[in-house]
């Protein structure tokens, strides 16, 4: 492994056996969600310096974070301390973004269905939005009308239609993607020629191919596209109309080991390759990544509740199932997670003379498929024993699944980097109450229904 995996895989052993130490999870808290700080800020850090090796000198570029991978209010600030905006795609991730004390000038709204009064607020506040559609458009047209000049940036986001990765669900530049205007359906590429060359306010050009199972080579297919249209919208309107190109994100994560490959620096080479003018200096630049800011430096760490077998096989029955782990569950071919043992101490695991066990590691949540783990050869696990579901700091904490009424677990970011080998914790999120399931499951209105006539 590379001196920055083993950095990781190093950090990761501390935290889990200081969060046993310090009661973090237990019997009475059997699940925890585990962020490392020190990972988070080398992977925003490695994105800056890639851009910064191939735009021309002085080029503005906002790398936006996309909420969605991880809407927890101290991780945005994290990623706003360290030179990040968010990308936003709800009023609610908005909010998170604003708490975190992200500044209007450095979010950007991206959605496929805003609301008028959605669009309405980001225009008040300065934000810069993406249009998805001509409808949508139509919207802008009403509400910046009234307006000497909108505050903030504003595009409209088109589909290249340039193919799909290997996971059909992540591949938004497909012939049909419900994402953007098609460029290559009849009368489009025309349709948007003349919306820019309409609307002076119009000054942005935002184009995204997808995330995790898109190949590289396809996203800077995609960027080119883009970046070939905006030539040919300056040169239509006869100046500079578009100023500005949003890339979106989508960088694959390596699943498989604890090398991050592909990086940031891989794929800012490619574009520069693909797309040597996006770099010269003409086009402010705007990133949309997510998943790969944060998903190898996160891990959930569940206690073992029963150890059984069925049909030979056996089971370690934990509290990490399809309310965390939600895509691995019901698309493991496309989602697979790494899983390490560890005892009830936090060690690793030791394998018994026989060697690792196949065996299955079932959630609690109550349907036979709640599996993260089929057939996975582990050192066969125990009640009480802990096993760890690797890189899930992205989707996998912020994105609950309710099923049986489970709790959301507490998170914690850990940092294991001081001289003295003390690992610290700081609360990201506390662990949801069975109060707080109740109050949000309509208890105040328990008599509604039965009061009707």
């Amino acid at each position: 492994m590379t001196s920055k995996a083993v950095a990781m895989a190093t950090r990761r052993e501390q935290a889990v056996r200081a969060a046993v130490e310090q009661r973090l999870l237990g019997p009475d808290q059997p699940v925890v969600g585990l962020l490392d700080v020190a990972g988070i800020r080398s992977a925003a850090a490695g994105l800056r310096a890639a851009f910064e090796e191939v735009v021309a000198p002085g080029t503005p570029v906002l790398h936006a974070f996309a909420v969605k991978a991880a809407a927890l209010v101290p991780v945005l600030r994290l990623l706003a301390d360290e030179g990040l905006g968010c990308e936003v795609a709800s009023p609610g991730e908005l909010a998170l973004a604003r708490a975190a004390g992200v500044t209007p000038d450095r979010i950007v709204l991206d959605s496929p269905a805003k609301t008028a009064a959605e669009l309405r607020e980001a225009l008040d506040l300065g934000i810069a939005v993406n249009a998805d559609n001509p409808q949508e458009l139509d919207r802008l047209d009403a509400l910046v009308g009234h307006r000497a000049a909108p505050p903030a940036p504003l595009g409209l986001r088109v589909n290249p239609q340039v193919g799909g990765g290997s996971i059909d669900a992540m591949s938004t530049a497909t012939a049909t993607s419900k994402f953007g205007v098609a460029l290559q359906d009849p009368g489009a590429r025309e349709w948007v020629v003349r919306a820019f060359a309409e609307r002076p306010w119009l000054t942005r050009l935002h184009a995204h191919v997808g995330s995790q199972g898109c190949p590289l080579e396809l996203m800077a297919a995609g960027i080119r596209a883009a970046y070939d249209l905006a030539e040919e919208i300056n040169e239509a309107v006869g100046r500079q109309r578009i100023d500005a190109l949003d890339i979106g994100g989508g960088l694959p994560v390596n699943f498989a080991t604890d090398e991050v490959t592909p990086g940031y620096r891989e794929y800012a080479q490619l574009l520069r390759a693909t797309v040597p003018g996006l770099f010269d200096g003409r086009y402010k630049l705007v990133t949309e990544f997510g998943r790969s800011l944060l998903a190898k430096s996160g891990l959930v760490l569940a206690r073992v509740e029963y150890a059984k077998s069925a049909g030979g096989r056996p089971i370690a029955v934990t509290h990490a199932g399809a309310q965390l782990a939600t895509r691995t569950v019901f698309a493991p071919e496309a989602w697979p997670l790494r899983v390490l043992a560890y005892d009830a101490e936090g060690r690793p695991k030791a394998e018994t003379g026989d060697g690792p066990v196949p065996q299955d590691i079932a959630g609690p949540c109550c349907f036979a498929g709640d599996l993260v783990a089929r057939d996975r050869a582990l050192p066969e696990l125990a009640a009480g024993d802990l096993v760890a579901l690797l890189d899930t700091g992205a989707y996998y904490f912020s994105n609950h699944f309710a099923y049986n009424s489970l709790p959301r677990p507490g998170i914690y970011g850990f940092d294991a980097t001081s001289a003295d080998g003390e690992v610290r914790f700081a609360t990201v999120r506390e662990p949801q109450t069975v109060d707080e399931i109740v109050a949000e499951s309509g208890a105040k209105h328990a008599l509604s229904l039965s009061r009707l006539r």
